[in-house]
């Protein structure tokens, strides 16, 4: 439940609901906004059955919260979250781009696209250094060497970066060299996992499970949060569906519903929800106007010859055309870009 304070409550009045909840064993998560301040409650609201909050001094309303995650929804948070990703961020009016390869094969192609796609006005680079495959056979990553090539893409460019996780020796490595961390779609639901990303100290990408529901995926990243780690982002990159023409179907109307459910930004992957790279630019732009704080897009200095995912990957003069078509939609939807 959520207990709202009058506007302008006093501190005294405010601190008085937080000690009675605290008193009895429950957590208080504070959210003070422009025009309303909220205690959030997390634990067995029947134990403040005898306390009468809502007569307490400067208490407007209690009103209950039914929905299983708590920490992620906007109930508790009205406020939109903005999350600091390295020298840039992710949420309020600002449309961030993250573009990269799908996989670091070498310092040089990652140093090339990495100068790339700043160019064209991407503030994170993105390469995977931990590649969980379909296959085991498949490519499946430098791991910490590639991990070293993105620090020094961001010492070259100033890009903030970020690499997918997939285990704690992962996480591990990663907090050393890069500014943010992904859980992929295939990790969604590892909530031991996601329980070491909250741990880690760095802001956290969350990408929609392949046949997660909404609710499932909010309750996700509550695993996260719940570790006291509120920087996690959402990535919407398409569900498994019956459709084969795509790689998987671009859920957009994931948008708007986080946004209505949530205070959590969220960007979306056009280039894992289609496969290929022709649908990549009309969905980009789809995104952007259905209010989207964000794109991950797969870059490739040779899409031809990359070691994953070379069919939807970009080339440099694709993502150049790309950032220029979407500025428009940028702009219209109030985004600095």
């Amino acid at each position: 439940m959520i207990i709202v304070m009058k506007p302008n409550a006093p501190q005294a009045s405010i601190e008085n609901v937080i000690r009675i909840i605290e008193s009895k064993g429950l957590e208080t998560h504070l959210s003070i906004g422009k025009e309303v301040t909220i205690i959030g409650v997390v634990g067995d609201k029947s134990k403040l059955q005898t306390e009468n909050l809502e007569i307490a001094p400067d208490v407007d309303k209690i009103v209950p919260v039914t929905e299983s995650y708590k920490l992620s929804n906007k109930k508790f948070h009205p406020e939109p979250s903005v999350i600091k990703v390295g020298n840039t961020q992710i949420g309020g009016n600002t449309l961030t781009i993250m573009a990269g390869p799908c996989a670091v094969e070498t310092e040089k192609q990652l140093l090339s696209i990495a100068h790339a796609v700043k160019a064209s006005g991407a503030t994170i680079v993105r390469g995977g250094a931990y590649k969980p495959r379909t296959s085991p056979y498949s490519f499946q990553g430098l791991e910490e060497e590639g991990l070293r090539y993105m620090q020094k893409a961001k010492e070259e460019t100033g890009l903030a970066t970020i690499c997918e996780v997939t285990s704690l020796d992962a996480i591990n490595a990663a907090v050393k060299y890069v500014d943010m961390i992904q859980i992929g779609a295939r990790n969604m639901q590892n909530f031991y996992l996601l329980k070491e990303a909250g741990k880690s100290g760095l802001p956290v990408l969350l990408k929609r499970g392949l046949a997660a529901t909404i609710d499932e995926w909010l309750n996700a990243a509550e695993y996260i949060i719940a570790e006291g780690n509120p920087n996690v982002v959402l990535c919407e990159r398409g569900i498994r569906t019956f459709e084969t023409t795509t790689r998987n179907t671009l859920d957009i109307s994931a948008v708007p519903v986080i946004k209505e459910r949530s205070h959590l930004p969220i960007i979306v992957d056009p280039s894992h929800a289609t496969g290929v790279r022709a649908y990549v630019k009309p969905l980009a732009k789809s995104a952007i106007a259905a209010g989207a704080d964000g794109l991950m897009i797969e870059v490739h200095n040779d899409p031809a010859r990359a070691l994953s995912d070379g069919p939807q990957s970009l080339t440099f003069d694709q993502f150049h055309e790309l950032s220029n078509e979407i500025r428009p939609y940028a702009t219209l939807s109030g985004r600095t870009f």
